[in-house]
């Protein structure tokens, strides 16, 4: 006889209900396991989120208890399309009133133009000095020089005076026949030079003029160009200015080409002057100032000015209030928003006669309390009279949150920025009698409570231990319904089995006896 193949069949009984109903009976209890899975899942998240309100607090606590944050200050310029400024801590506030007559520039001179920029030109070494152009030599005591003016048309000096600085002054070496991109070449690819190279098309007949910049601006970066032939070289490793007469001839090309003396009284070098090297010329106050470059630093003390225009402008520099200002009031909004989340999570519907998931929740409880506490405390008094929030224009309301009364801040950082250090930072008292302000005692607190042992990671350790452990009951009570049914089903099948023989002996027993009642009667 063939097994029966579904569960009802052997008997005529609806077993595969009856199986399914067991089922449901022994899975009633993992209903509640579930439950309690899903509330400590909700507190879990909701934990975080205090987690994350009390970070923001933190960082903007942390940020408030620097004592480098008051000691910020600010310089600002009324005309910033003139120039702009930088100040470090150490800066002196004041007004200062900066007129720019001047900008610095970098020297550059052009070569008279060639037909092509392809065509052999010759070879040699070329140096190039760095220095200062004037009508004298610099005065020995002071050092003070006057500079020489050029021939507004040709670039030219006469009767100049060209100081070298020493240690700018560097060389390089042409190789024969090198045309006039390879000289640009050349020349670029060595930084030691300190000059770039380029070249340019005046569109005339003889358009392509070598160009050389300096690297630097200013007054001491002035260029004096002189050219060995390369075969004097070899033959006279002398000064640049002795050439044998027939070594001269061979290269006298790249000679008369690249050759510039500022001194020199006959105008016969080939270089034009087409933009002079000058310093930035300003003056602060009344006081003139020069600087080799755009970036004028020490003219007022501790302050960096950018200039990038002639023009005038007053420079202010001043406690950075501002920064403070902000700082002050990211720490109220990151209260505020922590105030936010704890009402949601302890919010009461009363309609549906619901509570949010932490209402009445110890931990958090604990961690408002605390956090109020500490910000309702007076602080050290630096002589300031400044001891409360409330004094600075920092108020609780009704709600529990806080608001800034803004004008009252901004009057109060203006006239006792100390004060408001000392009551954020702790800097009231002397290195080891500091006392720490509200910034740093917030800090700490907030550390305490989320660090490894802290109430709120505690309550984190505890919840997730009671997730483990309910996953494991579920586990093991999953395993044992499913034991369970397996039982029941095995047993229905059985009985399944057992009815369905029964039933087919019956109907041979009923068969056979209607066959001796059929023969009895014939």
């Amino acid at each position: 006889m063939s097994a029966v193949s579904s569960l009802g069949i052997g008997s005529n009984l609806d077993l595969t209900t009856l199986l399914a109903n067991i089922k449901s009976g022994e899975q009633v209890p993992l209903v509640a396991l579930q439950k309690q899975q899903t509330s400590y899942t909700a507190k879990l998240t909701a934990y975080g989120q205090l987690s994350s309100a009390l970070s923001a607090l933190q960082t903007a606590a942390e940020a408030l208890a620097k004592p480098a944050l008051f000691a910020g200050v600010k310089a600002s310029s009324s005309a910033t399309d003139v120039l702009t400024a930088t100040a470090t801590s150490s800066a002196t506030s004041g007004v200062y009133a900066v007129n720019v007559t001047q900008l610095s520039q970098a020297q550059s001179l052009a070569t008279i133009g060639v037909a092509s920029t392809a065509a052999a030109i010759g070879g040699g070494k070329v140096t190039i000095e760095f220095g200062t152009i004037c009508t004298a030599p610099p005065d020995p005591v002071t050092g003070v020089y006057t500079l020489a003016t050029p021939d507004p048309i040709n670039g030219t000096y006469s009767g100049a005076t060209f100081t070298a600085d020493s240690t700018r002054t560097h060389s390089i070496t042409i190789g024969s026949g090198s045309s006039l991109a390879d000289i640009r070449d050349a020349i670029n690819g060595d930084a030691s030079l300190g000059v770039t190279a380029s070249i340019v098309s005046d569109g005339s007949s003889t358009p392509n003029r070598l160009v050389l910049t300096s690297k630097q601006a200013g007054e001491t970066s002035s260029m004096r160009i002189s050219v060995t032939d390369q075969a004097a070289v070899a033959a006279d490793p002398g000064p640049p200015e002795v050439l044998p007469v027939d070594a001269v001839l061979a290269d006298t090309a790249l000679v008369n080409l690249l050759t510039n003396n500022p001194e020199s009284l006959v105008l016969t070098d080939q270089l034009q002057q087409t933009v002079i090297a000058q310093n930035t010329k300003l003056t602060v106050n009344g006081v003139p100032i020069t600087s080799a470059t755009n970036t004028v630093a020490g003219s007022v003390q501790d302050v960096t000015m950018t200039v990038t225009k002639a023009g005038s402008s007053t420079l202010t520099v001043q406690n950075d209030t501002g920064s403070v200002q902000s700082a002050i009031t990211t720490f109220v909004s990151a209260y505020n928003s922590l105030q936010s989340i704890a009402s949601k999570l302890t919010a009461f519907d009363a309609a549906n006669r619901s509570g949010a998931i932490l209402l009445g929740d110890s931990v958090l409880r604990n961690i408002q309390v605390g956090i109020r506490s500490t910000l309702t405390g007076a602080q050290a008094d630096d002589d300031s009279g400044l001891t409360m929030l409330s004094q600075i224009g920092v108020s609780f309301q009704k709600d529990g949150t806080l608001a800034v009364e803004s004008t009252k801040l901004t009057v109060t950082l203006g006239s006792k920025l100390s004060g408001v250090a000392s009551l954020f930072s702790g800097s009231a008292g002397v290195g080891s009698a500091r006392v720490g302000g509200y910034g740093t005692q917030l800090a700490a607190l907030i550390t305490g409570y989320t660090e490894t042992d802290g109430t709120l990671s505690s309550a984190t350790k505890g919840i997730n231990s009671s997730l483990d452990m309910l996953s494991k009951r579920y586990t093991a009570a999953t395993e044992r319904i499913d034991a369970t049914v397996a039982r029941y089903k095995a047993q229905f099948t059985q009985l399944d089995l057992m009815m369905s023989r029964m039933t087919a002996t019956s109907t041979y027993l009923t068969q056979q006896f209607d066959a001796l009642n059929n023969t009895s009667k014939n």
